[in-house]
């Protein structure tokens, strides 16, 4: 007998309010969210209860550790790959190569998501807020965890969309193909890399050559240090936003036998410190093979897509494509476009629970240039979001749910 889609008792896409979502973005888009700060802390604890307002009983705030942005380290590691390359151009071979594994240690670390052993080492321990919230049944077998992020990032001169907006103008047919983008961390690998080249083959020009670029990335990353945080109406307010309708879907529409968490983690931006924290906290009740993540992140832009894979340095797929599947399965039924076969070039909170071995999906979205509508940028600002792209991805949230409810087995 064919377990029956609670999709097809209802209409094909369920509505999120609209006001919500321009209530919750408008709200705490004046906030400076940057990570571990007291308007993060705001922020969450207005969350919280306007969570709890949507009709959930269970909603708690929980202080988790984190370190801060990670711009400053990054712009230390950078500087400490260009002076490897500058120490092996001027023939001290050993001190360069000591100065280019550490440096390019330390950036491997922090851009893929590793130990932190430097951050921890030598940051000052700070703290951050996740927001988690239960709804559905407690003793359900199956967990979804729909999850987004309400800190926001420092701005700078490294993520102006000019050129990419150039070239769509020009070039409409070339961007629409574009599926992942160039690799900008591997700016800050390219000098303690010359350096050691330098080192092995005794020739000047790799070093050189290499400590051009790579002073440009540090002076890229000293640009963001020093650079105001963004309003994050796009990144990721409209991820949070749909958190809280997503809540008053649930509430006016209840679920079958299906545990769902609503997470809004702090300290994203710091790359990944909330969501890390949350899955160290709640590993114990994560039960393997019954435990699904879906990441609400940037869903403002006007075509909603999927990632299938992240990696700053390397690609990393994110675990269990049959998930993947049933998320575009759910998006057809309702009739919403969701772009696959898209891989990113820097790190989101997917990756955490994904390398825990727990199903797991990103959607966000792009505009007609292949980049998230005003990312990083000040003019990320709710008049600038595409609210109708926040209501189909949280409504594709409510029917994933929906159909993880349906589908659930039977209880002892």
């Amino acid at each position: 007998m064919a377990v029956p889609n609670l999709l097809d008792e209802s209409p094909a896409r369920p509505t999120a309010d609209e006001r919500t979502l321009r209530d919750v973005v408008e709200r705490l888009a004046g906030l400076d969210r940057t990570p571990c700060s007291e308007g993060e802390r705001e922020a969450a604890r207005w969350i919280a209860e306007r969570l709890r307002s949507a009709g959930l009983g269970e909603v708690v705030l929980e202080e988790e550790p984190s370190w801060g942005t990670f711009v400053p380290q990054i712009t230390a590691l950078g500087a400490l790959g260009v002076v490897a390359a500058l120490l092996a151009a001027a023939g001290r071979r050993r001190a360069a190569s000591c100065c280019a594994v550490l440096a390019a240690a330390g950036i491997v670390d922090e851009a893929q998501n590793g130990p932190r052993l430097l951050r921890r080492a030598l940051r000052r321990r700070r703290s951050t807020a996740n927001v988690v919230a239960r709804a559905g049944h407690p003793g359900a077998a199956r967990t979804l965890v729909v999850h987004a992020h309400h800190d926001a990032a420092q701005t700078g001169r490294f993520y102006d969309q000019s050129l990419m907006i150039a070239l769509h103008r020009r070039r409409p047919e070339l961007t629409a193909r574009l599926k992942r983008q160039l690799p900008q961390w591997w700016l800050g690998l390219i000098a303690p890399l010359g350096a050691l080249a330098t080192a092995v083959l005794g020739r000047r020009a790799p070093a050189l050559l290499a400590a051009i670029p790579g002073s440009l990335g540090v002076a890229a990353a000293a640009d963001i240090w020093r650079s105001p945080t963004v309003p994050g109406a796009n990144d990721n307010l409209s991820g949070v936003a749909g958190l809280v309708a997503l809540a008053e879907m649930v509430r006016e529409r209840p679920l079958g036998d299906l545990r769902l968490l609503l997470v809004s983690c702090g300290a994203e931006e710091t790359l990944q410190d909330g969501i890390r924290a949350f899955v160290a906290s709640h590993r114990h009740e994560l039960v393997g093979g019954q435990t699904w993540f879906l990441n609400l992140d940037g869903v403002g832009s006007p075509h909603l897509l999927m990632l299938e894979a992240e990696g700053p340095i390397w690609m990393e797929e994110h675990t269990d494509p049959a998930f993947r599947d049933l998320v575009e399965e759910v998006a057809r039924e309702q009739g919403t476009e969701l772009e696959r076969g898209l891989r990113a070039r820097a790190s989101t909170d997917t990756v955490i629970p994904s390398r825990e071995g727990h199903p797991s999906d990103f959607i966000g979205s792009i505009t007609d240039w292949r980049l998230p509508a005003n990312y990083h940028l000040m003019s990320d600002t709710p008049e600038n979001l595409d609210y109708g792209a926040v209501a189909r991805a949280t409504a594709l949230a409510y029917g994933v749910a929906a159909r993880l409810a349906a589908h659930a087995p039977p209880r002892a």
